[in-house]
């Protein structure tokens, strides 16, 4: 009981933590920049304004939800190491899995003030049903950037690097999709060289998590999001927040003080 204390009261400050960063206005104002480009783009098409609307604001609010989450998680792990507070933390008598914990649900609970807002703002663009599926999607999204970041910041210990190995693994996970199609649709690998790229590209969609399955525009255009779609986000979600929540643990009970 008393960890489950400890934990919470980390997750309490890191949310507080955020909030008094400005990070719900810098939330809103890209709301409201997304809103606004939409509009513009929407005035211009001459066919389909709404679903052009639909599909730009729902890429513009993923990524600026996963850009702020990401490197709010860096910075402020930063600025923690940097003014001593890890190490003040680490050396008091409390398991460091507790302290981790507390990070975790911390910056998971800060996951959600992107879904919330964002949802909210897809239910002007499709039916509740598919608002709430791609809101629900957009927080597990942030659930696993936000548990990769702390798994950067931990091993890097630095704001640039981490920053640029969590922008990649994001990139990567976001194209392995396409990247696959791409290798299925085209010539039959005929020397060693189209191997052995072929093999790392279905090594790489084996371990890293499906995103181009997440928070998908054509939810909010075509309405398409299903039963099926909600399992499989919440599936990849939990094994790639736990087996990160684990090699954050490993690296941290290696730190030390």
């Amino acid at each position: 009981m008393m960890h489950l204390s400890m934990a919470s009261t980390i997750a309490r400050y890191t949310l507080l933590e955020a909030l008094r960063n400005r990070l719900l206005w810098l939330l809103i104002a890209a709301a409201l920049g997304a809103v606004g480009l939409a509009g513009f783009l929407q005035e211009l098409a001459l066919t389909e304004s709404h679903q052009l609307q639909a599909a730009l604001l729902g890429a513009v609010l993923r990524l600026a939800s996963v850009f702020l989450v990401a490197t709010f998680v860096i910075t402020s792990m930063v600025r923690e190491a940097n003014d001593k507070g890890l190490e003040l933390l680490l050396a008091l008598p409390m398991p460091r899995a507790v302290y981790l914990a507390g990070k975790l649900a911390g910056f998971g609970a800060l996951a959600v003030l992107p879904a919330l807002l964002f949802g909210a703002l897809a239910l002007a663009l499709a039916p509740p049903d598919q608002a709430a599926l791609w809101a629900f999607s957009l927080l597990c999204e942030c659930w696993i950037v936000a548990a990769f970041s702390l798994l950067c910041v931990l091993t890097l210990q630095q704001v640039l690097p981490a920053l640029a190995a969590a922008t990649a693994f994001y990139l990567v996970a976001r194209a392995i999709g396409a990247l696959q199609l791409m290798k299925q649709s085209g010539a039959a690998a005929d020397n060693l060289g189209q191997q052995v790229l072929g093999g790392g590209l279905d090594l790489l969609a084996l371990l890293l998590p499906h995103l181009d399955q997440f928070t998908r525009s054509d939810w909010l255009v075509y309405h398409g999001g299903s039963g099926a779609d909600l399992l499989a986000v919440a599936v990849q979600t939990a094994l790639y927040v736990a087996l990160m929540a684990g090699a954050g643990l490993f690296d941290l009970y290696r730190k030390q003080i």
